[in-house]
């Protein structure tokens, strides 16, 4: 490799890391709105939750937390949960 195209690709790849550490707060900041605003609880609230939700995208097992159509990149979502955007499946 060519000492000129080493740095220029290094350089680049500096210069993401801002962005990519940015674009992981923006995600967190947006879904901690998003779950306040829709009053997101990880506890169920009689038959609404988030298992038998239509929203709801389950993760590996039954009992694993999964996501929500809702909340993109939010894979911290209980399939016990419930929030005012249920819908039953």
């Amino acid at each position: 490799m060519q000492r000129r195209r080493f740095l220029k690709l290094g350089s680049a790849a500096l210069a993401m890391i801002p962005v990519v550490a940015f674009s992981g707060r923006t995600f967190a900041t947006t879904n901690a709105a998003m779950r306040a605003s829709l009053k997101y609880e990880d506890k169920p609230e009689g038959e609404k939750q988030c298992s038998n939700c239509v929203q709801f995208v389950p993760g590996k097992t039954a009992t694993d937390k999964g996501g929500c159509k809702l909340m993109p990149g939010d894979t911290e979502i209980s399939p016990n949960g419930h929030c005012t955007a249920w819908a039953k499946k």
